[in-house]
């Protein structure tokens, strides 16, 4: 049980201590696309018995996270090309309004923080540890959406992260692509402090468009050609 008590879920059901804890696996790549998720070994590794590992699946399937596949049992989905698409263009649309917005309203704090959270996000790239610079590129994106005061477009955006873990994880592992991020983040902070707010729009269009691209790139999805 000791891998469990990290998650600080002391006051929750058992089966969603288990389902929080694979949900996350996913999220951040730990448990693949693809990858068999086998009842007895799981509870072996979280501690439990097998009954709040079949109640996380069934869970997670309902999730989409999972898939049962006959005769073989439950396994990681894939990550398909149409959720990508559809996940990424909300995206797109939210984030478009939260710069334009930020470029109303960040103030000179937020803005500071915006710029340590760029250097941040570069600094870590150098660690190659691909979970923190997940949470750094989360943080920065963050910053933005604070600064918009729309409570409304924080909740939409935070709903939507959750999905979007398994998609960022898949560009952050690929590393050549870190140099880009960091001159994109430059970019995006530089149309905000400029106070730009067509520029900004510009900018993280560029940003998540070639998200798509590299994600559609190191999943063998075929891409677009202009």
């Amino acid at each position: 049980m000791q891998d469990l008590n990290e998650m600080d879920d002391a006051f929750l059901p058992l089966r969603d201590v288990v389902f929080k804890k694979l949900r996350a696996e996913i999220l951040l790549g730990k448990l693949k696309p693809g990858e068999r998720l086998m009842e007895i070994h799981l509870a072996q590794r979280l501690g439990v018995s097998r009954t709040p590992i079949r109640e996380a699946i069934r869970k997670l399937e309902l999730e989409g996270l999972v898939t049962m596949i006959p005769r073989r049992g439950a396994e990681v989905a894939q990550i398909s090309e149409k959720n990508l698409k559809d996940v990424l263009e909300v995206r797109l649309a939210l984030e478009t309004l939260a710069v334009r917005l930020a470029c109303q309203r960040m103030d000179q704090q937020a803005l500071g923080e915006l710029r340590q959270a760029c250097d941040h996000f570069a600094k870590v790239t150098a660690n190659k540890d691909m979970a923190e610079i997940t949470r750094a590129d989360v943080a920065l994106h963050d910053v933005i959406i604070r600064s918009t005061g729309n409570r409304k477009l924080e909740q939409m955006i935070s709903n939507l992260s959750e999905q979007m873990y398994r998609y960022r994880f898949e560009y952050i592992k690929e590393t050549s692509y870190h140099t880009l991020l960091i001159e994109e983040h430059e970019r995006i902070y530089e149309s905000i402090a400029k106070r730009d707010p067509d520029m900004a729009e510009k900018e993280i269009t560029n940003h998540i468009e070639n998200q798509l691209q590299t994600i559609m790139e190191h999943l063998n999805f075929p891409t677009q050609q202009d």
